[in-house]
């Protein structure tokens, strides 16, 4: 009975040994992948955005039916943390209005309104993989110029953004920005302004 219960016990003690090695390997296992997310999240601190866009403007003007046109964004962005970032951005956009009534702001042969703006702000990505969704807000300042207006208009106002990035490369990314811009302080002259960008970007600073 002793050379079974021995071999037994020989048995016993190389299970426990393989599962201390395996709970070992485990434990190394999720050690490494948490520094390597770690990493991975740190390097998005301090990561940098350059780049450009264009697309759709839409603007609706005091007493004109909604204006479409187009127009183009420069945009620079810094990673304050993994995801809240610094932005800064500037574009023009050209929309073509139909006549003015005589009580309207805009003179009566007039057609053309460009509407240019800079703003910064910061804005929150919900995930640091290859899929970047994101909102923000921005503070920004208008210019409104053009045969439309007899005098340039600027103004004070603010964005509202929402965008999806998607990283190429680790230097090359592009994405969809869409920004509900609000010409605050001429609200009643220019009630609704929207830009629809398609965009890329130079990343650096991993």
């Amino acid at each position: 009975m002793s050379a079974p219960s021995s071999h037994w016990r020989s048995h016993s003690r190389l299970r426990a040994r393989a599962g201390g090695l395996c709970a070992t390997a485990l434990g190394l296992a999720a050690m490494a992948a948490i520094a390597s997310s770690s990493r991975e999240a740190h390097a998005f601190e301090r990561q940098q955005h350059i780049g450009l866009g264009g697309g759709l403007a839409l603007l609706k003007a005091k007493d004109m039916s909604l204006a479409a046109g187009g127009g183009g964004s420069f945009h620079y962005a810094y990673g304050l943390t993994d995801s809240l970032n610094f932005v800064a951005e500037a574009g023009t956009s050209v929309v073509s209005l139909s006549y003015a009534n005589p009580s309207a702001i805009m003179t009566k042969d007039s057609r053309s309104l460009f509407a240019s703006h800079l703003g910064a702000g910061v804005t929150y990505s919900f995930d640091v993989i290859q899929w970047v969704p994101y909102v923000g807000v921005l503070a920004s300042g208008y210019l409104l110029h053009g045969k439309a207006l007899e005098d340039p208009v600027g103004a004070a106002g603010a964005q509202i953004a929402l965008g999806i990035d998607y990283q190429v490369s680790r230097t090359v990314a592009v994405g969809l920005a869409l920004r509900q811009h609000f010409i605050l302080s001429k609200i009643s002259d220019y009630p609704s302004y929207t830009t629809a960008f398609l965009r890329a970007e130079y990343v650096w600073g991993w």
